[in-house]
């Protein structure tokens, strides 16, 4: 049996359409799929209405299911998006954030309630340090923050 690999789906409750249009605006490399309406057989939605939204953000593909008001999405799943440098954090953060709500640590929320971790690479590297004091500190300063600032990381793991 071949497979090419997997498929996220995020249930929305009227708005999958809304939100893969928006995270095809945000992010570079992506685009719109298939868009399956309901037939008026299946419970959750008028006939003709928008059941799915087929779509691809930077070579992961997602469907977004109008499934209802029965699930929420939770901060127990999110997704980590890695930035190169700060523009990339700046943008991530600015973009993800509209409409929806800041948090600790470089987490941020989206208006649809998606949890997302808008991540510098060099961050990566600084937590994952074999000096555990130079880990430690770099830890401690993404502890204390909410978008996350390069130099400011930088400068923690340091030691300055």
């Amino acid at each position: 049996m071949a497979s090419d690999g997997f498929t996220t789906c995020l249930w929305f409750d009227g708005r999958a359409e809304e939100a893969a249009q928006h995270y095809i605006s945000i992010f570079k490399n992506s685009r719109l799929g298939g868009i399956t309406h309901y037939t008026g057989v299946e419970p959750g939605g008028p006939a003709g209405s928008v059941l799915t939204v087929e779509f691809e953000v930077n070579g992961q593909k997602f469907v977004g299911l109008n499934g209802g008001p029965e699930f929420t999405f939770s901060e127990a799943i999110s997704f980590q998006v890695h930035c190169a440098d700060q523009d990339e954090v700046d943008y991530y953060w600015s973009r993800l954030s509209e409409g929806g709500e800041e948090g600790p640590c470089g987490w941020v929320k989206d208006k649809f309630g998606v949890s997302w971790q808008v991540v510098p690479t060099a961050l990566l590297g600084m937590i994952a340090d074999s000096d555990p004091q130079k880990a430690k500190r770099a830890t401690e300063a993404m502890m204390k923050v909410g978008k996350l600032d390069i130099a400011a990381l930088q400068a923690a793991y340091d030691g300055a």
